[in-house]
């Protein structure tokens, strides 16, 4: 339940923790608050029930004995007060109050002027404020003690009217500041996610800002650095891949000359053969190379009109399949990218539909959750379920495919996984349950 409930953000998570670490401590400071004010009033209190009890007492203790009764009928003791005589103690010593609230409540007694001939000789009481009541006897000096039973009123905390709205403010204001600094705090965070994000699309992204606190600037310079080594790597892949190209072909046309002198009619087309196949690999190594370079600007495309033009196109080179292709989807599905690159994505997987599975059916997707999904299905034998992640590793091939007339290099797929990675997205392939082979793109809208 606390795992459904616990945000997954960052920024929301740090905020949570921030204001459950507020409550706490409002809570804690309001409890100590709580305990003292109710402290000072239950002090205050005892000296008010001294001082009120005192002036009872003055008043009875001032006139002649037959009369105190009367006298006390008519005294205005308020509601909270109960008044009566006794000849004896009315209390038993087990029930008397703690002498530490005792002695306040004495004293305040004392403060009553009153004749020292008149003062009492002894004064019992029993309760406590928190009980609600509290009740005092005092020896009168001639004769008999005057009882009073005083009701205590609840103690009240938080009695000022202002005392809410103050709260309530205080907490608004402390969340507000701690929403401020969460976003300021976790703000390069997403910056930085947003960067790695545009250098995933894009090896040339500009550079992170290096400049915030010490932390911030640490890590846009060490991601800059990272960007900068990666832009490097691609540099030098294709650099080195164009090298060898050039190198290989020239050979490579040498050696198809030479082999036109060849007087051996069958093994002139075996050894021309070879030479086509070799000039094919290295074609495809240096498309390999070139297509998921970052020599393209990414442009705002019609992934439609795109996914037409293969389709079209695929059909001029392949008349024979032209009643096996189709296509379906969205009206117009904009989005951005590098058109010649996904237009090569796009025909390796149309291509290898055609080839290996005689069809191919492809639909678009309108946008959903920000993402693009593009399918391409076909009616062949499948792949083997051990060789379906395996066929998106350079230069492998299924068994089936090894031949020269039907195979290929092996670099189709993992053009077309590389060039979609690169445009932040991904391509998957399965085998479909009626036959055939599925293949899933995404790319984000």
């Amino acid at each position: 339940m606390f795992t459904k409930l616990w945000p997954t953000s960052l920024a929301a998570r740090t905020m949570l923790t921030l204001l459950l670490g507020l409550v706490l401590v409002q809570g804690a400071g309001l409890t100590i608050h709580a305990y003292d004010r109710i402290e000072l009033q239950h002090q205050a209190q005892l000296r008010d029930l001294g001082v009120r009890a005192m002036g009872i007492y003055r008043s009875v203790v001032a006139t002649s004995i037959p009369e105190r009764a009367a006298a006390l009928r008519e005294l205005d003791t308020g509601p909270t007060v109960q008044a009566s005589l006794s000849n004896g103690p009315p209390l038993e010593p087990a029930d008397l109050t703690q002498p530490q609230l005792a002695s306040i409540i004495r004293l305040s007694m004392q403060l009553v002027p009153v004749r020292p001939v008149n003062r009492p000789h002894e004064v019992i009481m029993r309760g406590m404020p928190w009980d609600g009541a509290i009740t005092i006897g005092a020896q009168m000096p001639d004769t008999g003690w005057l009882v009073l039973h005083m009701a205590v009123p609840p103690s009240r905390p938080w009695h000022s009217p202002n005392f809410l709205l103050a709260f309530v403010l205080m907490t608004v204001a402390a969340a507000l500041l701690s929403l401020w600094a969460v976003r300021r705090l976790t703000g390069p965070v997403a910056t930085l996610a947003a960067a790695a994000e545009r250098l995933g699309r894009d090896v040339n992204a500009p550079p992170l800002p290096e400049g915030g606190p010490d932390e911030v600037a640490r890590a846009a310079f060490a991601f800059n650095t990272m960007a900068t080594r990666i832009r490097r790597f691609v540099q030098d892949r294709t650099f080195l891949l164009t090298a060898i190209g050039h190198d290989l072909r020239t050979p490579i046309t040498r050696l198809k000359l030479r082999a036109e002198f060849i007087d051996d009619d069958e093994l002139r087309e075996k050894f021309l053969a070879d030479l086509e196949e070799l000039d094919m690999m290295v074609a495809s190594t240096l498309a390999f190379g070139r297509d998921t370079s970052d020599s393209e600007p990414a442009v705002a495309l019609d992934l439609g009109a795109l996914l037409r033009t293969v389709i079209d196109e695929t059909t001029d080179a392949r008349p024979e399949a032209a009643d096996h292709m189709s296509f379906i989807g969205a009206a117009q599905v904009t989005l951005r990218g590098r058109p010649v690159a996904l237009k090569r994505a796009f025909a390796n997987l149309v291509g290898n539909a055609v080839k290996y599975g005689g069809s191919a059916r492809v639909a678009l997707a309108a946008p959903a959750s920000g993402l693009v999904t593009v399918t391409v299905e076909d009616d062949g034998p499948g792949v083997p379920p051990d060789e379906v992640e395996r066929v998106f590793d350079p230069f492998y091939r299924v068994e089936d495919s090894r031949n020269r007339e039907t195979g290929g290099t092996g670099l189709g797929l993992p053009i077309a996984r590389n060039i979609l990675r690169a445009h932040g997205g991904d391509v998957t392939l399965a085998n479909r349950a009626e036959g055939g082979a599925r293949v899933v793109v995404t790319l984000p809208a």
